[in-house]
């Protein structure tokens, strides 16, 4: 039996800030995580009172926050003309954090390219190491989400980083929906770097190349491109992610930190959240 707990991202639920924590609240979580990136929840829009009482609001809830999610899109830290802006940015995001007591941003920073020649693996590296260097600083975790490479390849670039404050954020879902990984092998492999990880579920439709299906989401969805061509998010249970085995390499691994669930599609979000809960529960309790 594991310690983890269930978290959700209370965007998720496509509903107000303060409506998606009352909702995680109903739905049994005992965890949130939140886009932090842009509208009311921007840190350039939060004053200190109003961290202080969105952090109150969420434990007279009974919650925690799990990690902020800090994606910015487009296409991550690739761009290096675009990287001073997006790491002040995402500094302050992680300021935001440790103001509502979690130590984590999870984001996306691009496909990693497998040939450590290439030179966007320069200009990631680079990001990533002024973005480590300040998480230390502020004692935080700036976790890269799983998913556009495979976890080998993202592996020895989290290796090739001398900074201790970039870590993971494990979505075993984009593993299978896009590069074919297999998750609960990528669990042992990435066993010294997560800290945080997203409950979500899905098949490959059919096999792409990770760099076309992240480029279309980070330049606009170009005609003719349908999702489901090539993947489908399925609720938990019901894609193939092995969540027994999965869950089971995180506890191996000696992870006990929140499962958050994540629903991006369907036309019931609350249900499938719901039932995600009792999914886990059933798995971990």
């Amino acid at each position: 039996m594991g310690k983890n707990q269930i978290g959700v991202i209370v965007d998720s639920f496509r509903m107000g800030v303060k409506e998606g924590i009352r909702k995680a609240k109903e739905v049994g979580a005992q965890g949130i995580q939140i886009y932090a990136v842009k509208g009311d929840m921007s840190p350039d829009n939060l004053t200190k009172q109003d961290r202080k009482d969105l952090l109150d609001y969420i434990k007279s809830n009974g919650l925690t926050v799990s990690a902020l999610c800090g994606d910015l899109g487009g296409h991550g830290f690739t761009i290096r003309e675009d990287n001073k802006e997006k790491i002040e940015i995402s500094k302050r995001i992680m300021d935001l954090a440790k103001d509502l007591e979690t130590d984590i941003v999870t984001t996306h920073i691009g496909v990693v390219p497998n040939d450590k020649s290439h030179a966007r693996y320069k200009i990631m590296q680079e990001a990533c190491e002024k973005l480590g260097d300040y998480a230390d600083e502020v004692g935080a975790y700036f976790a890269i989400e799983t998913g556009p490479e495979k976890a080998e390849t993202l592996k020895t670039f989290l290796d090739s980083l001398d900074s201790k404050g970039v870590r993971v954020n494990y979505d075993p879902a984009n593993l299978v929906m896009v590069t074919g990984d297999d998750p609960v092998k990528g669990v042992y492999t990435l066993k010294d770097y997560i800290v945080h990880t997203h409950a979500k579920d899905g098949i490959m439709v059919k096999k792409s190349d990770p760099e076309y299906i992240y480029d279309c989401f980070a330049k606009g969805i170009p005609e003719g491109f349908h999702c489901d061509d090539y993947f489908l998010e399925k609720p938990l249970g019901a894609g193939n992610v092995d969540f027994d085995n999965y869950i089971k390499a995180l506890w191996d691994i000696g992870y006990n930190g929140f499962l958050t669930i994540e629903r991006e599609v369907g036309n019931n979000p609350e249900k499938d959240i719901r039932e995600a809960v009792e999914f886990l529960e059933k798995i971990i309790r």
